[in-house]
């Protein structure tokens, strides 16, 4: 268990989406750490699968833990059943460094996802921790924060972006 390397963008893996898994495999459980472990090297507040290579429906978050109290939560084959409301923010993304940009989510969400030993659960999550799990949820999906950006806006913010 180690950081690994994250990939950057524009590494096509970013734009594929991922496949479920069986949460008791123990493959998933080092997979976990790992992301923690590339996580907090990078410094982020959450990382996806897909950000270090591995195109399966696993992502962690913690978004307290620069703060001083850790909260890690890892997610595997994550589903949102329910959005609410509507914010922009800047986000930025450890996969498109030095690059924060306005995105609009829902201010409230309820997603349904397995721990790794197979137990379903499915929880309301607001502010900063539903972002920060909608924007690693997106990646699952193959998408990035570009993709929440008008065409214009996403020529000027690439144009922008020097990996």
């Amino acid at each position: 268990m180690a950081a690994r390397d994250l990939r950057l963008w524009p590494d096509p893996v970013l734009t594929q989406p991922c496949a479920p898994v069986d949460p008791a495999d123990p493959v998933v459980a080092t997979l976990i750490q790992d992301l923690f472990d590339t996580m907090y090297a990078a410094k982020g507040r959450g990382l996806a699968a897909p950000q270090i290579g591995v195109l399966q429906q696993v992502f962690v978050v913690d978004v307290t833990w620069k703060d001083g109290t850790p909260d890690p939560r890892a997610f595997i084959n994550p589903q949102v059943t329910g959005v609410q409301g509507s914010a922009v923010m800047d986000e930025q993304c450890l996969s498109i460094p030095d690059l924060p940009m306005p995105v609009e989510r829902p201010e409230q969400m309820t997603l349904r996802w397995a721990d790794t030993a197979g137990t379903v659960a499915e929880t309301r999550f607001n502010g900063v921790l539903a972002r920060c799990i909608l924007h690693e949820f997106d990646h699952l999906q193959g998408k990035v924060i570009f993709d929440h950006q008008a065409p214009q806006d996403r020529a000027a913010l690439e144009a922008q972006y020097a990996p």
